[in-house]
């Protein structure tokens, strides 16, 4: 195939998934009562925020390994960060601070009983700390599918009546808590300079668990 082509088809493809990806924005968006201008806010917020890192503190940690990369991280490498014998943690804007304030805003509008919103992040959290897994010089990685679909039918049993906020809270919670928060010992042995809680792959998936948990509950 001629590059001309190839970027075509490429840049056609991508068309189609923003408009597909735009539609289902505005009907997991509309499922949690948010107005069209609170979804653009909530959305800028999002991934505006996902550019900010916010230091907490410093862990001493081990070298990197010389793991050679897998085969598709070869494809999406970046310049390699000056190794200082310390991980810096970090929380970021995006991925981490607004899902967890647009959680809580979900939690004063909508009449979620306390103990099933803690028992849905509880159980969830529990989930993804046990499918994750620490990937050297990359992060915490976990399968895409498996939070989002198991948050939407979480809140489907506990509450049916309003399971899509509650799937959004413990899905994007669940991640925050069980492959972040409950991960942070797995960083030394990760070999990054930084580690960011919610941001990088993590912020994707918790984007992405929030929205589409939402649109299956």
């Amino acid at each position: 195939m001629k590059p001309l082509n190839l970027v075509i088809l490429l840049f056609s493809l991508g068309f189609l998934l923003a408009v597909v990806q735009v539609g289902a924005l505005t009907i997991a968006f509309d499922k949690l009562g948010l107005s069209p201008q609170s979804a653009v806010l909530l959305l800028l917020a999002s991934v505006g925020g996902s550019l900010i890192n916010l230091p907490l503190f410093q862990l001493r940690a081990d070298p990197p390994r010389p793991e050679e990369m897998p085969p598709m991280g070869r494809f999406f490498q970046f310049p390699a960060l000056e190794w200082a014998g310390k991980t810096v943690v970090a929380v970021n804007v995006g991925g981490g601070l607004v899902p967890l304030l647009f959680s809580l805003y979900l939690m004063r509008q909508y009449p979620l009983p306390l103990g099933k919103v803690l028992l849905a992040i509880g159980l969830m959290s529990l989930l993804c700390y046990t499918v994750s897994r620490p990937i050297p010089r990359l992060g915490i990685g976990m399968p895409i599918l498996v939070a989002p679909v198991s948050a939407a039918l979480l809140a489907i049993i506990l509450d049916p009546t309003f399971s899509a906020p509650l799937a959004y809270i413990c899905g994007t919670l669940g991640v925050l808590i069980g492959a972040d928060l409950l991960r942070l010992g797995d960083i030394r042995k990760i070999g990054a300079p930084v580690a960011s809680i919610g941001g990088a792959g993590t912020f994707d998936g918790i984007f992405l668990t929030g929205l589409v948990a939402v649109l299956l509950a």
